[in-house]
């Protein structure tokens, strides 16, 4: 099994605790950060590294730490643990198993960036997660690892952690700035960047929470350590949310560049598909990412190979379809939860994620028309990059995707009123 970077030492007993993290090493970055590092310096070797952001975009983490406006007013870093892409549990496991893990991360980019003041945005759903990370933000209060004065260094952080209240769109970054400023989660217009003008009008940074857990073995280890897991674009490992028709579901840490097929069939991983069945569909990146066909089962899990093949990394939530799934039903259901989640703000976004649904809801039962398979296409290209945030882009991923791969699935439900699925195994592939 690969060395483990993220979920090292995850299930030690006690893990959690301040005490067992220290006895594993915890807390050492922290203490060589502030006696090694200027800020600037730490920002440089992190862009060194080739650290990506781990949320969904993939954008280079010290780049975006040098975006940060240079004026007088007072920075903020939001951590963004609002995890709701459907598919993904990563985050959760980290904030519940080693919460000093991501709040050391904290600390560190905290210094790097000169802020004083940072948040943890923890999805309201995930209360034990909340929990975990809310006692180990006080243990580390406690020991002098947060507040006045951090480790005779004189650097000074506040670390306040902030439930949201279940909203999918606090996940976008600048609808969790409105929430934790006491407004409805609504997105803002862009530009201006959070970088620029972000929370209570200062330069912020907002990193995902797995991205954060990983700064402390970086900085303990160091650059070229970390740069020799993954590819040469995408660096390190990645925590993996493997879901679906698998025998083995679960989070699982392997270097950027892994082929899928590794991951679903390897005995460590998923062990292959439930009842040995064959592989119809993959959605490599929670339920926002276009889907892929069977044929991609060798495509390497890395940022820049996924897009070639006309999918993205997104938030690391692999789900696995096999071949009697019907994909209209499933599309039908992912569209649903974007619909129930579009906050309302936009017009493409509202209006265009209720008439999908109910078109599908149409095919799916039998009363569907062939024209209404090309007017599903015709309503995704009028909400694609059209509405305000990128839930909308979301929305209409698996459908044009969907009806790109399987169109004759689609045809089945006109002409058939039922599903086509368990028909055969046309799109599988054997293991």
């Amino acid at each position: 099994m690969p060395e483990l970077i993220v979920t090292k030492d995850i299930d030690v007993p006690g893990i959690a605790s301040l005490e067992v993290y220290y006895q594993h090493g915890g807390y050492q970055a922290l203490g060589k950060a502030l006696r090694e590092y200027q800020p600037d310096d730490l920002v440089e070797l992190i862009k060194k590294s080739g650290l990506r952001g781990r949320g969904g975009a993939g954008f280079p983490t010290g780049m975006k730490w040098s975006f940060l406006a240079k004026n007088d007013k007072p920075r903020y870093l939001c951590c963004n643990a609002d995890e709701s892409e459907p598919g993904t549990c990563k985050d959760r496991m980290l904030m519940e198993k080693i919460p000093h893990r991501l709040v050391e991360g904290v600390i560190i980019t905290s210094y790097a960036c000169r802020i004083n003041t940072a948040f943890i945005y923890v999805r309201g759903e995930l209360a034990e997660a909340g929990r975990q990370v809310e006692r180990a933000v006080q243990e580390a209060y406690d020991a002098g690892l947060i507040g006045q004065n951090i480790l005779d260094s004189g650097y000074n952080l506040d670390v306040i952690v902030h439930r949201g209240a279940g909203a999918y769109i606090c996940g976008e970054e600048s609808s969790l700035m409105e929430s934790l400023e006491g407004r409805r989660g609504y997105p803002r217009l862009k530009p201006p960047f959070p970088a620029v003008i972000g929370l209570y009008g200062g330069p912020t940074v907002i990193n995902n929470c797995e991205t954060l857990a990983t700064l402390p073995a970086i900085v303990a280890r160091g650059v070229e350590w970390y740069a020799s897991f993954g590819t040469e674009k995408s660096k390190g490992t990645r925590l993996f949310s493997l879901s679906g028709h698998v025998k083995k579901p679960g989070n699982y840490e392997l270097p950027l560049g892994t082929p899928l097929r590794t991951l679903i069939y390897d005995e460590q991983y998923g062990d292959g598909l439930l009842g040995d069945k064959q592989l119809k569909a993959v959605i490599p990146g929670g339920s926002s990412a276009p889907m892929l066909g069977a044929d991609k089962v060798d495509t390497p899990l890395d940022f820049e190979s996924i897009a070639a093949v006309g999918s993205m990394a997104g938030s690391g939530a692999v789900i696995i379809l096999n071949e009697d799934t019907c994909i209209v039903d499933a599309i039908l259901r992912m569209t649903e939860f974007y619909r129930d989640e579009s906050c309302g703000k936009c017009t493409p976004c509202r209006e265009g994620t209720y008439w999908l649904t109910e078109i599908l809801e149409r095919l799916e039962h039998g009363h569907g028309k062939m024209q209404d398979i090309d007017k599903l296409a015709d309503i995704c290209s009028n909400i694609s990059g059209k509405s305000f945030c990128p839930l909308g882009d979301a929305a209409t991923s698996s459908i044009v995707s969907g009806i790109k791969l399987f169109r004759e699935e689609f045809e089945y439900h006109v002409t058939h009123g039922h599903c086509m699925a368990g028909k055969g195994a046309k799109h599988g592939v054997p293991a």
